[in-house]
């Protein structure tokens, strides 16, 4: 595949959608080939197949391939690298772009080896020119930003959340549709069941807004009062390693250095003082609001609107006035 320069979108689903960070990748493969001269193409899989083409054509996407067999509803990592080695090989894809989720980071590692592929993860940049491609990513909370360059001919990145801005819907666009054909999905492993933890929580790391609680809020109980504001607002709950260590809420809620990095537009830090590993895992918020009874706490120092206060004072009348502007 020496010399290939078009790129491919893998439209990994969950939970039987497409996750809002491929509709982002449709944005940042647009750059990527307009850095090496190339066309974009989209993979999609299982039985909505069709209906995930549909919604990447009205985002803007020319060609979507698809791969509509049942046994792609459920993600194993085994059968969509095969299948996605072989869209790379039929479209002549020198570059392929994945969301920087749990699947997207196990789906590069396959595609890496039997593409003979290099892999640059958690990019937040796309950039090149003349055939060329490099990429950035921000390290511990933006204060590093590395350069990554490319030697091998096929380019694998995985795209951070909340990077790129999402392709907007332009209403009665329609890609052009092709099946793959690919051999009957065969792995080693097979997903048996799936069950959710908690009905209706946004994840994280395709959140925009995003309200974490820290040891400031004296014991569990206080993630009641998280989740109702988080609830208010349409947003996620996040958490410091603090009180995820101490049992208080479960990993998956973790932001830090050990746990989710966000770009969230709007990042609420309840009882957070801000210490250096959780601020790597979301100081590149667009705005934070620090609400905190200490006002010289690092969080403080990096806040867009400081709130020197008990949480649980201030969240109550922030719910209470949220509540009445929108009329509940």
């Amino acid at each position: 595949m020496a010399g290939e320069k078009n790129v491919l979108i893998v439209a990994v689903p969950q939970r039987g959608a497409l996750p809002p960070a491929v509709f982002e990748l449709i944005t940042a493969a647009k750059k990527a080939a307009a850095a090496t001269g190339g066309t974009v193409s989209a993979l999609v899989f299982g039985t909505k197949a069709a209906d995930f083409a549909k919604q990447l054509g009205e985002r803007g996407a020319e060609k979507v391939l698809t791969v509509s067999d049942a046994a792609y509803d459920s993600f194993v990592d085994e059968a969509y690298a095969a299948a996605t080695a072989a869209a790379a090989k039929q479209e002549a894809a020198g570059v392929l772009l994945l969301a920087a989720s749990v699947a997207g980071r196990s789906l590069a590692a396959r595609l890496s080896v039997l593409l003979k592929a290099g892999v640059a993860a958690e990019i937040c940049e796309i950039s090149g020119s003349g055939g060329a491609l490099s990429a950035k990513r921000y390290q511990y909370g933006g204060n590093i930003v590395a350069e990554v360059a490319f030697k091998s001919d096929v380019k694998i990145l995985t795209v951070q959340p909340m990077c790129f801005e999402a392709a907007p819907v332009e209403a009665g666009k329609a890609a052009q549709t092709t099946p793959l054909s690919v051999p009957a999905a065969s792995a080693g492993a097979q997903v048996a069941s799936f069950k959710a933890d908690e009905a209706g929580e946004i994840d994280l790391g395709a959140a925009e807004r995003i309200v974490s609680g820290g040891r400031g809020l004296g014991n569990a109980d206080g993630f009641k009062l998280i989740r109702e504001l988080a609830h208010t607002l349409g947003a996620a709950v996040g958490a410091s390693r603090a009180v995820v260590d101490a049992g208080w809420i479960a990993y998956r809620h973790q932001v830090g250095l050990t746990g989710r990095t966000v770009h969230p537009k709007l990042y609420v830090a309840c009882g957070i003082s801000g210490q250096i590993q959780h601020l790597a895992g979301m100081a590149s918020s667009a705005n934070i609001v620090a609400v905190n009874t200490d006002p010289a706490c690092p969080m403080m120092d990096i806040a867009t609107l400081g709130v020197v206060g008990d949480v649980y004072e201030v969240l109550p009348v922030v719910i209470s006035e949220i509540k009445k502007r929108r009329g509940a």
